[in-house]
């Protein structure tokens, strides 16, 4: 590339990543990430800390099954507006900041709550970190679709994990290092504190401006029609009855009536494009430290400090070429890149281990991870309508992780009869049909477009 070429890619870049929307989603992704944690495995941690059995901390796993199911409640967060909040902040800043509310009060009631002698108030408790912190992650990705154009999602994207994993080492490493020299009571309070950081950013942040309802009220307007003509049902009923089916069904009808047989193509993409990437991160910790040989502080250096900047560095780099080359491009190169990787570690698997070597391939696997984690979310980000936001973007992101875990729970029984080269080459296979997919989609470019929803 030459010189000219790389300080045009550069100015951009800065230009990119300087914009307000960018900014915005950096704070906003450290809010995201911050909860996350504080009811998994730092949760687990402060339980198995203070002597909790280990069958009740397995209960506590349950708590994730919200971030799993948020797409059922995401419909109200797309219609509702919350009374007063609405009207001063608008319908997506409202919502986040409810939600945050949900967060910093659950987190604030996990700070005081003893859980040996209150188990189950502690449960409660983090429920309601984790259903405030999924209803926060649904408004938060539909605030972040509706201020900026399709060009800018990538960015935003990356921008959001940074913050994101930002958080995850605050939650992670932060509050371990604050239940160690004070307390778990002050981990989680000041955990509980620094959800101002989020709540300060919406303050100040724009609403975006889109029309939220504009195709959601023609449908509710005509169920309501049609319940008071073949009903008879009383005007609040079938008012009642128009605005549950726009909420409810609006979402799904909208996105199966505009892509009408893609849909299917589209949906099937989401499912399959990171199965190869999930099904092989659950081995990752014991092929490193079991069959490897690594140690604890050698994995840790490398996959977890090393690899978190690598994949922040994919997440901003696929973000400035997504700009550049658009994001269908993109969305192919992560495909194939995040199947060769696991080829690498095929190449691993079968030499002796050496730190060099595994820094280069968990530098290639977290940087081509990013690219592909930004090109997705970009992609999906252009598929949802301004109408139904929130709920089609929770129904695509609940559904790009689900197949990938579901397959992951066999991924140890592939190794124990196979090994750890060979669950690595089916882990690539499957990385295939995300390729094969998208390769469809590239011929039906020009119709997607066209039927592309508008974002205002």
């Amino acid at each position: 590339m030459q010189l000219g070429s790389l300080l045009t890619l550069l100015r951009q870049s800065i230009y990119t990543y300087t914009r307000w929307q960018a900014i915005v989603m950096l704070f906003l992704g450290f809010s995201a990430g911050l909860p996350f944690l504080l009811v998994f495995s730092t949760l687990n941690a402060r339980l198995a800390d203070v002597g909790v059995e280990t069958a009740t901390i397995g209960f506590f796993s349950w708590l994730g099954i919200t971030y799993s199911i948020k797409v059922i409640w995401a419909p109200v967060v797309d219609r509702l507006k919350l009374p007063l909040l609405d009207r001063l902040f608008g319908k997506r800043r409202s919502w986040i900041l409810l939600a945050q509310a949900g967060i910093a009060l659950g987190l604030f009631l996990m700070a005081t709550v003893d859980p040996v002698k209150a188990p189950e108030m502690m449960a409660l408790c983090g429920l309601l970190v984790a259903f405030s912190s999924a209803t926060q992650d649904v408004a938060i990705d539909a605030y972040r679709i509706e201020i900026a154009e399709e060009r800018l999602q990538a960015a935003l994207a990356g921008t959001y994990i940074f913050g994101y994993r930002l958080a995850l080492l605050v939650a992670g490493a932060g509050a371990l290092y604050l239940a160690a020299f004070w307390s778990w009571e002050v981990s989680y309070l000041v955990m509980a504190a620094l959800v101002g950081v989020g709540a300060l950013t919406v303050l100040l942040a724009r609403e975006p401006e889109v029309n939220h309802y504009a195709a959601a009220q023609d449908i509710a307007h005509k169920i309501e029609e049609e319940a008071s003509k073949r009903t008879h049902l009383p005007p609040r009923v079938a008012r009642f009855v128009g605005w549950f089916y726009a909420a409810i069904a609006g979402p799904f009808v909208d996105f199966f009536r505009r892509y009408k047989e893609l849909a299917i193509v589209i949906l099937l993409l989401v499912a399959v494009y990171r199965i190869s990437d999930i099904a092989m991160g659950v081995m990752a910790n014991p092929f490193y430290l079991n069959f490897m040989g690594f140690s604890k502080t050698e994995v840790a250096d490398v996959t977890k400090v090393f690899g978190f900047l690598m994949t922040i560095v994919g997440s901003l780099v696929g973000g400035v070429l997504v700009m550049r080359y658009g994001v269908r491009r993109i969305l192919l190169a992560g495909a194939v890149l995040t199947a060769a990787t696991n080829l690498l570690f095929v190449w691993l698997a079968q030499n002796p281990p050496d730190l060099v070597t595994l820094a280069v391939v968990v530098s290639a696997d977290n940087l081509s991870g990013g690219i592909a984690n930004v090109a997705l979310i970009a992609w999906l980000s252009s598929m949802t309508s301004a109408s139904f936001t929130a709920t089609q973007y929770a129904l695509f992101s609940s559904l790009m992780t689900l197949p990938g875990k579901f397959l992951g729970g066999f991924s140890g029984i592939v190794v124990a009869n196979f090994g750890y080269a060979e669950f690595f080459a089916v882990a690539a296979a499957m990385g295939v049909p995300a390729i094969l997919l998208v390769l469809y989609l590239f011929k039906h470019a020009a119709r997607l477009d066209a039927l592309a929803p508008a974002k205002s």
